[in-house]
């Protein structure tokens, strides 16, 4: 899959990419990323992006014109590199543009997006972008919760790695992104490692004896009961929405009442 990056800031992308486990999902190609700084298509000797918003108001707006250009750069790059069988059809990449007023991105998205073409990805700056461009060539807005931030260069870079840990390959472990948090609709519960027992100022800290049980059934449903346990502490609307699709066992519901949560 290929991402197409339009951003005033290519250089906030560039460490991402050759820093951490993701970027197995970069060096393969399984996750292609292209940066099109949007200086680069701006008219003048200031390759200037913004202006002062018509009808006033605090702030600057980025230029119709120059993100017309280069979303049109990246298409006509887009089509000349589709490497399709003969007779083959290019699923056109949606564009996307990240704003508080979007879509919250969700583990279902990046599952979704994760198996499709890629997209592009056009990171605003300032007040926003001239909605001539949203209306035109915007398929999908997202955001990254109720807050603003100062771009969209964060939340695309959020959503590559979302999506790039989701590749074949990535992770260390192939089963390792089937039980993070979301992926059955719940927050993943505790995790231990060495030592057994913690030193510290308040006592010995031994981590839960089921884990050492060996017996991997116990073990398994002691997570399972830690994951709900967790997820109704904290995200309640998680277990309501797991039971509205049928997603909990008999075992998981006495577990809840036990629990209060009902």
């Amino acid at each position: 899959m290929r991402f197409d990056v339009v951003t005033l800031f290519p250089e906030l992308f560039e460490p991402h990419l050759i820093h951490g486990i993701t970027r197995r999902a970069y060096e393969s190609a399984q996750v292609d990323v292209r940066l099109w700084p949007l200086r680069d298509f701006a008219d003048g000797q200031y390759r200037r992006v913004d202006d002062r918003p018509y009808g006033g108001g605090p702030g600057m707006v980025l230029l119709a014109e120059p993100l017309e250009r280069a979303l049109a750069a990246v298409q006509t790059g887009r089509n000349a590199g589709f490497a399709g069988a003969e007779g083959a059809v290019q699923t056109k990449a949606p564009v996307i543009h990240f704003t508080p007023t979007g879509r919250r991105i969700d583990q279902a998205l990046v599952r979704e997006m994760a198996s499709g073409p890629g997209a592009v990805l056009l990171c605003g700056r300032y007040e926003g972008i001239d909605q001539r461009v949203l209306d035109r060539h915007v398929d999908v807005e997202l955001s990254l919760g109720d807050f603003v931030l100062s771009g969209g260069e964060l939340p695309a870079l959020a959503l590559l790695d979302a999506v790039a840990r989701l590749q074949d390959g990535v992770l260390g472990d192939a089963q390792s992104h089937q039980q993070d948090s979301f992926s059955d609709g719940l927050l993943e519960g505790p995790h231990y490692s060495r030592p057994e027992v913690l030193s510290a100022d308040d006592g010995p800290l031994p981590i839960p004896q089921v884990l050492l049980s060996g017996h991997h059934e116990r073990i398994a449903r002691w997570r399972r009961e830690q994951s709900l346990a967790l997820t109704a502490r904290r995200r309640p609307d998680l277990i309501a929405a797991a039971r509205a699709a049928n997603q909990l066992s008999a075992q998981d519901e006495r577990f809840l009442a036990a629990f209060n949560v009902y």
